[in-house]
């Protein structure tokens, strides 16, 4: 029997903003195609076949009052940038010969576009005078339309290929994955065209007062506090997570808004609930392909940040906007599938579609394997400027990557290693309330470990350690990279004469260390981490560093997803990235102690001078970091600057706040900020 109840009026104008299904089907007969022609990408090489989707697109815009374009693409290290996506929007009006206005939109004009690609970050790879960058259309993920405007997901090379955006390594890495899982799958008695890698995002943020947001010049332009005295109540109740959003307040109508907008775009946000911290919340969608999901998480987080304005609020996206409770993250739950749909993560699946019940010992042995050989760069993925705030903080998973798979599968696997090969049949276990009314509650064979940065659960993987801010593009990047390197290695060694279960075998006994399944929060764990050998890097900037690693180079030219110099210039941008944001967090700090903090305290007959020699010491250390001998060593300098000297100015700040009256303190309190539903503090 069908679970499902239609309900029209409810589901009414689900995915209307998007060309694709029966939105592009009616616009697509017109023309003599359908919107299957569309699942065909090969549409994008017949010019007749792309002058037809062009006019179709058209008449679906001009019908709902659209009569502009755009390629709608992902600028390299966009946190700051509104949407972090790129786009110059054309008007499609032309004139007939007798000089009527008409419209017009050729497959040429939907499949590519030029720009000028050295005023976006590119780590030396486009100069003023080599300055062309050039955008062509993403078949794979659907154009959509907001307000006037028809986007059309592009990428972004220079002029001689190298990637200049987000997406195009991650299409190369995707590609890779699929090839290889192909490849492996033949040698295992297993015929697939190729594999999908599909992803859920927990999408964390904070929704905050914005007559409080547009008295702190910090979060205006960093999206952090660098200053702000705890208030007496925090989080130390544990009452906010998952608490009732209140239905009369700001917050509520701006969630519901949100999810209404994105309805429109095809964009099914799931849940939505309170977080850990004050005024904390999260948004997540149903799973789907990497490529759209990705977009559409980009266009869930400058939704979000519009919605709010309309109600009041302002949205922080920012991995640490406050010192002293949680910040926000984006749980990245990854999965791979074939194209036949056999869930490569879900032993039953895979093994009935299969018919080799060793197939999934092998997956999962590729994968310890590659997180352990290649845990490096998985942090370097995680490497944004906020993340360092939260990684190992008792809010995060730790800077040591490795993976929790439970003691099932972990004895499973072991048994595998050791020569005892049998199908996995994970075992659920009844628990009993101890009332007769209740149902038993069924567990599954992995419990939830929240401070691993990669645990196994529910068929997929999690990433629990990627910044709220984070275009996912790089960590998945990483991912199916790792992924396709190391299911290329097993087909390798067979095609060289070995089994695959040996090879599966070999693999879990020289990687089974990575495997960990205790408490990523005991204090003592990093450094039985570092005994054992594991990735374990607290520096954000050494991180991005390992983007030049020999081994690292050589696995992505391997799979052709990054050449040497696309590696080093990635490297250099997000070297840039990091020290940009501490540049700006100090200076909104030192302005903020000689406009704000000295001069109310003057008013309060308060001393000023641990804060004037505070301000000393910031600018001393900024001059410090720009007299750097390269962007490296800058950027360890702006970490120092960061985690020390700021850490240490904003105490003796704080510390003035506490005693400084509040009708003479120009600052807006976290008082005033984390508590949008209970009422105003001053």
């Amino acid at each position: 029997m069908s679970q499902t109840v239609d309900a029209p009026e409810l589901s009414k104008g689900y995915g209307e903003s998007v060309f694709k299904g029966a939105i592009a089907d009616k616009y697509l007969k017109a023309v003599g195609m359908s919107a299957a022609d569309l699942d065909d990408y090969s549409w994008i090489n017949d010019s007749a076949k792309a002058d037809k989707v062009a006019k179709g697109l058209l008449k679906w815009g001009l019908d709902a009052g659209a009569s502009s374009f755009c390629h709608w693409f992902q600028p390299m290290a966009a946190t700051f940038r509104h949407g972090q996506t790129g786009q110059v929007q054309l008007s499609t009006l032309e004139y007939n010969s007798d000089g009527t206005p008409t419209f017009e939109l050729k497959g040429k004009h939907i499949l590519f576009g030029e720009t000028d690609g050295s005023s976006y970050p590119n780590g030396g790879m486009r100069a003023t005078h080599t300055a062309g960058g050039y955008l062509c259309i993403d078949p794979s993920s659907p154009p959509f339309m907001r307000d006037d405007c028809i986007f059309i997901p592009a990428c972004f090379v220079s002029y001689d290929g190298k990637a200049l955006d987000e997406k195009t390594p991650l299409h190369r890495a995707h590609q890779a994955m699929s090839k290889e899982t192909a490849r492996l799958f033949k040698h295992c008695g297993f015929e697939v065209k190729g594999a999908v890698n599909n992803i859920g995002l927990e999408q964390e943020l904070f929704f905050i007062p914005r007559e409080a947001y547009q008295r702190r010049m910090d979060l205006q332009f960093t999206g952090r506090t660098v200053l702000g005295k705890m208030p007496a109540r925090g989080q130390e109740l544990c009452d906010h997570y998952m608490s009732p959003i209140n239905t009369e307040a700001e917050v509520y109508a701006c969630m519901k808004e949100i999810q209404q907008q994105c309805y429109k775009l095809g964009i099914p946000l799931k849940t939505r609930h309170r977080e850990v911290a004050p005024n904390q919340y999260e948004f997540a969608p149903l799973f789907g392909s990497v490529i759209t999901q990705t977009d559409q998480n980009l266009m869930v987080m400058q939704i979000a940040e519009e919605v709010a304005r309309k109600h009041d609020l302002a949205c922080l996206l920012q991995e640490k906007p406050f010192a002293g409770v949680n910040g926000s993250g984006k749980h990245n739950n990854w999965s791979i599938s074939t194209l036949c749909g056999a869930q490569l993560l879900n032993p039953g699946d895979l093994t009935a579609k299969s018919g080799n019940p060793n197939l999934f010992p092998i997956v999962m042995a590729a994968l310890v394997a590659g997180v352990d050989e290649y845990g490096d760069l998985m942090r370097l993925a995680i490497a944004s400027p906020g993340n360092d705030f939260r990684l190992g903080a008792m809010e995060a998973p730790p800077s040591v990557i490795s993976t929790y798979l439970g003691t099932q599968m972990t004895a499973y696997l072991k048994d595998f290693s050791e020569g005892n090969v049998y199908e996995y049949k994970p075992a659920t276990s009844p628990i009993n309330l101890g009332v007769d009314i209740m149902p038993i509650v069924h567990a599954p064979a992995e419990d939830r470990n929240r401070t691993s940065p990669f645990p196994y659960g529910g068929h997929r993987f999690e990433f629990r350690a990627v910044g709220s801010s984070q275009n996912v593009s790089l960590v998945n990047t990483v991912l199916n990279a790792l992924t396709a390197k190391k299911f290329a290695e097993i087909s390798d060694r067979v095609e060289a004469g070995e089994d695959a279960v040996a090879v599966a075998q070999d693999m879990l006994k020289k990687h089974f260390k990575v495997v960990y399944n205790g408490n990523g929060y005991d204090p003592a764990w990093p450094a039985k981490a570092d005994e054992l050998g594991i990735t374990h890097i607290d520096s954000g900037v050494e991180a991005i560093d390992k983007f030049v690693a020999e081994k690292n180079m050589k696995m992505f030219e391997s799979l052709g997803i990054f050449d040497a110099a696309e590696c080093a210039a990635r490297r250099s941008i997000l070297l840039d990235l990091y020290v940009g944001t501490i540049e700006m967090e100090v200076g909104c700090m030192i302005d903020m102690i000689n406009q704000h903090a000295i001069p109310s305290a003057k008013a309060a007959g308060i001393d000023t001078a641990g804060m004037a020699a505070g301000v000393s010491k910031l600018e001393a250390a900024l001059k410090e970091m720009h007299a750097a001998s390269d962007e490296y060593e800058a950027a360890k300098l702006a970490r120092v600057l960061r985690l020390d000297t700021m850490v240490e100015v904003r105490k003796v700040v704080d510390d003035v706040e506490a005693i400084c009256p509040a009708d003479k303190w120009t600052i807006a309190t976290y008082k005033e900020l984390l508590f949008v539903d209970t009422g105003k503090f001053k």
